[in-house]
């Protein structure tokens, strides 16, 4: 109860710089959670998060980023907390072309892969280009950029690379997925499942909602109605509504 309670009195920045704070602390690191943040929000967001970070955790991203990270898959966050996202929403057909075919010479083109085209394309490209770009992927490629990002890549880096991709071809799908995945075998990952609501209520939940019912055949209050009990239950379908 006191993490849906936090996430609903507090600002959504704010309650994804404690979640991604709370992912850190400890030994371990929960990276589906660094994921699901840092690789899904636009360049407003993410600044936001970083200063609400500084101000209310009184640390720096960036650096525990660095430190609680590795690899490939901490160049590609410490990429994406810069909030430096091409922001023009004008589509550029050549550069889309262009960038799908970088993708494919760094990729499935050729012995081993050069992830820093990846990281440069997939971090900073506006989200229409990035759209445009999957698609002519598809079009001159064997396979669709995100089977092809997961044929490449492994363990997170692939996973963040691959919620960028779904988020640009379908974001109420990417958290569709999210939650259904919350609520799916034994027991329920609440945080997931409340960060999820919260975060998207004001933003594209009746969206999620629709696409949890495209994909699943199920109405996301129901499933979570099966899934939850008592006030927790009742403060969340206050939340997702009917």
């Amino acid at each position: 109860m006191e993490e849906i309670i936090l996430a609903l009195f507090k600002p959504t920045t704010y309650s994804d710089a404690w979640s991604l704070r709370r992912a850190m602390e400890g030994a371990g690191t929960q990276d589906r959670v660094l994921i699901e943040i840092l690789c899904t929000r636009n360049n407003q967001e993410i600044r936001d998060i970083v200063r609400c970070y500084k101000d209310e955790m009184g640390r720096d991203l960036e650096k525990d980023l660095k430190k609680d990270t590795s690899g490939h898959f901490k160049r590609l966050l410490i990429s994406m907390s810069q909030g430096n996202r091409d922001e023009n929403q004008t589509v550029d057909m050549q550069k889309a072309t262009a960038d799908a075919e970088r993708l494919f010479r760094a990729g499935e083109g050729k012995l081993g892969t050069d992830e820093s085209t990846f990281n440069m394309i997939l971090a900073t490209r506006s989200f229409p280009q990035l759209k445009a770009t999957i698609h002519e992927y598809g079009r001159l490629a064997t396979r669709e950029l995100l089977k092809a990002v997961d044929r490449e890549f492994s363990g997170d880096v692939r996973d963040g690379m691959q919620a960028i991709v779904q988020c640009v071809a379908n974001r109420p799908a990417f958290f569709a997925e999210k939650l259904y995945k919350s609520m799916k075998g034994l027991g329920t990952s609440d945080s997931t499942l409340i960060r999820v609501v919260v975060t998207r209520s004001e933003i594209d939940l009746v969206q999620i909602k629709q696409a949890f019912w495209e994909k699943y055949q199920k109405g996301l209050r129901t499933k979570v109605e099966s899934d939850t009990s008592g006030d927790y239950k009742h403060l969340l379908l206050s939340i997702i509504g009917n």
